[in-house]
């Protein structure tokens, strides 16, 4: 693409949405072209930080959003059907990482990856990508070790275990030929027994200002294998949303993962 990627942000004056923005400022391969933030927002109708010459305002919907390449969504899962709309509506690829999107929405984005490209993620850092194939590829390596998943973020975090954490499983208990429901343990309290064979235990820390680490222990006899990721600058998931949306625009429609890019051809 020889002209600037034109981008939208839906979630824009979010965490993630201000980091990417941030990110923008002074990228001649980007063009950010609409940015959008919830209704009632304080920001709506603001100008956006560092847009060109200060001409682009955030707005509360789609309705007059120019052409787009990509929308990078950091939003909620409403928000996410309303950029899932417009994308499907324009033609526009959708780099997402939202979370607790119900199986309603979750069918609607899997019916919609039939006409356009579709990037999800829970954890946009490219190490944790790797860190995903990593287990992967260990879990079917050593089916008969338990399987531990630690993860520890800030203490305003909302849910648990983190979105980054169940995939770590999820991606384990396929390479096991089972699925995470039928293996995730996600709390332990009392006499709770011998450990369940086959189980995927969950165990959550929340405190301060920790960014994210994730820590999968596979556990044998004698030994242990630990494959361990900490992020310490929120940016990076900005950076990784950045590179999947350059990835991304101008794919064939599907639905596409970090594995994808990461295993694509330099």
């Amino acid at each position: 693409m020889t002209r600037p990627l034109r981008l939208a942000l839906s979630g824009a004056s979010g965490r993630m949405g201000r980091a990417l923005l941030g990110l923008l400022v002074g990228d001649e391969h980007i063009e950010l072209v609409h940015a959008v933030v919830a209704p009632g927002s304080v920001h709506d109708g603001q100008p956006v930080p560092g847009s060109a010459a200060g001409f682009l305002r955030y707005a509360h919907d789609w309705l007059h959003a120019p052409p787009i390449d990509v929308v990078i969504d950091f939003s909620s899962p409403a928000a996410l059907a309303h950029a899932l709309d417009h994308c499907l509506a324009q033609g526009a690829a959708l780099v997402s990482g939202t979370t607790g999107i119900d199986a309603a929405l979750e069918a609607r984005l899997a019916d919609a990856a039939r006409r356009i490209a579709i990037l999800r993620a829970a954890n946009f850092s490219l190490g944790v990508a790797v860190l995903t194939r990593l287990l992967r590829e260990a879990a079917a390596a050593l089916p008969d070790w338990d399987l531990e998943i630690v993860e520890a973020h800030h203490g305003r975090k909302q849910d648990a275990p983190s979105g980054t954490a169940l995939a770590l499983g999820r991606a384990a208990a396929v390479a096991r030929d089972t699925t995470l429901e039928a293996a995730a343990v996600c709390s332990r309290e009392g006499r709770t027994g011998e450990r369940n064979e086959g189980s995927i235990g969950f165990a959550v820390v929340r405190g301060g200002d920790i960014v994210g680490e994730h820590t999968a222990m596979l556990i044998g006899q004698g030994e242990r294998l630990e494959l361990i990721h900490r992020a310490t600058d929120r940016t990076i998931f900005a950076r990784g949303a950045l590179h999947a949306a350059h990835w991304l625009a101008g794919r064939a429609a599907g639905s596409w993962q970090l594995d994808d890019m990461i295993a694509a051809p330099r």
